[in-house]
């Protein structure tokens, strides 16, 4: 079954994180991606090399459903390249800084004076114009800058990085979306367009609805580990065993609930408890004796005890554990064949279509593994002057 862009051809001049995080999910809903690579590759390729193979976790991560061509933009014969490839694609995607593109000769203007239907999509760390626009940007730098980390950890821990790339994830679902779009526009007009998501934005956008507390209040939630700024009973609390366990009572259906099986009912009555606001306002009493009631239980325990109760609740699990769920195993864990790495679990699209599924087609390639391939299929198109081989074998 072809994915729903089966026929859309994607340029992929990324590298890392965000921007390969795009092209991704676009040959994951079936479009052919041709990844443009220095001749070092990916900088990704050299970040969490934990196989005997040699082989990245991030390049590995983030790179099935791509076959990968080796070019140099600092040669002529490499432009001219890379602007056949463009003439020959419907999306091009780019993490450069921005201007970089525009002083290779390969930025928006130029490439969409040669193909008008390019949907030309630029992820930066701070957008196109503006004051930081220059500045380099990583996951971390993003969340420092967007307020994120502010909002992550405790009074006693300061300010703390989550433990995902936020910052690097977000950015791409919205660059993914407007490609999207982009691609429904040109479907009536014929006509491609530019499209520009800065990490910053993206990630202050996530944030969603935090803004709506400083908007109205003028104040920053505050840092309260697991604990909510705004519900109670809402954190983790330990079990007898040593694990933990996530509880969330938001509403007073689930308040009821939670306290009815801790065995602790009186709490229900108690005139400090009976509202979230006042069990906001009096958190520290009320935390001291949801936490004592845990302490006497094991996690297996309460988990049976809750569960039967319809308490909202989740244990908190390590990666062994998640991954050994066949509820994750089996529905989204997808081992492919690698030429070097063997066998290689990776996480299938979690989007689920009907008609058209979401597929793991290829593996990540090797570096420049598609080069000559490539380069055939563009002479063969004769659609631009194509540089031979020998003088196409490094990029940026």
């Amino acid at each position: 079954m072809s994915g729903v862009l089966a026929g859309i051809r994607v340029l992929d001049l990324t590298q890392m994180v965000a921007g390969p995080l795009c092209t991704l999910l676009l040959g994951d809903l079936g479009a052919e991606v041709i990844k443009v690579e220095p001749p070092d590759g990916d900088s990704s390729r050299q970040i969490g090399v934990n196989r005997a193979c040699g082989e990245s976790d991030y390049f590995l991560s983030l790179n099935r459903n791509k076959r990968s061509i080796v070019l140099d933009l600092k040669t002529d014969s490499g432009i001219e390249t890379l602007k056949a490839l463009a003439l020959a694609s419907d999306i091009v995607v780019e993490n450069f800084r921005p201007g970089t593109m525009e002083k290779l000769g390969i930025g928006y203007d130029t490439l969409s004076e040669l193909n008008p239907g390019l949907i030309f999509c630029s992820m930066s760390g701070f957008g196109q114009s503006g004051p930081y626009r220059d500045r380099p940007a990583l996951d971390p730098v993003i969340q420092a800058m967007s307020g994120v980390m502010q909002l992550t950890g405790t009074p006693d821990s300061g300010p703390l990085k989550t433990g995902i790339l936020i910052s690097d994830f977000v950015p791409p679902l919205f660059g993914t979306i407007g490609v999207m779009g982009a691609l429904f526009a040109r479907a009536s007009s014929g006509k491609g367009q530019r499209v520009d998501v800065s990490m910053l934005d993206a990630t202050v956008f996530s944030m969603v609805p935090r803004e709506g507390f400083y908007f109205s209040t003028g104040q920053t939630p505050g840092r309260l580990g697991n604990a909510h700024y705004q519900i109670s009973p809402w954190n983790t609390y330990g079990t007898s065993d040593g694990r933990h366990i996530m509880i969330v009572a938001h509403t007073d259906k689930f308040w009821r609930a939670l306290a009815t099986a801790l065995g602790r009912a009186d709490l229900l009555s108690d005139a400090r408890f009976l509202t979230n606001a006042t069990r906001l306002e009096n958190r520290a009493a009320l935390e001291p004796e949801i936490a004592s009631a845990f302490a006497k239980g094991t996690l297996a325990h309460w988990t049976q005890v809750l569960t039967d109760a319809s308490v909202l609740f989740a244990p908190v699990r390590d990666f062994e554990e998640v991954f050994s769920d066949p509820v994750v195993r089996d529905g989204i864990v997808q081992t492919v064949r690698h030429p070097t790495a063997g066998d290689l679990p990776l996480l299938r699209n979690p989007i689920k279509l009907s008609t058209h599924s979401a597929d793991i087609r290829r593996p990540p390639p090797l570096l420049g593994e598609h080069t000559d391939e490539i380069l055939a299929e563009l002479r063969a198109q004769q659609r631009a002057p194509v540089a031979p081989q020998d003088a196409v074998t490094s990029i940026f």
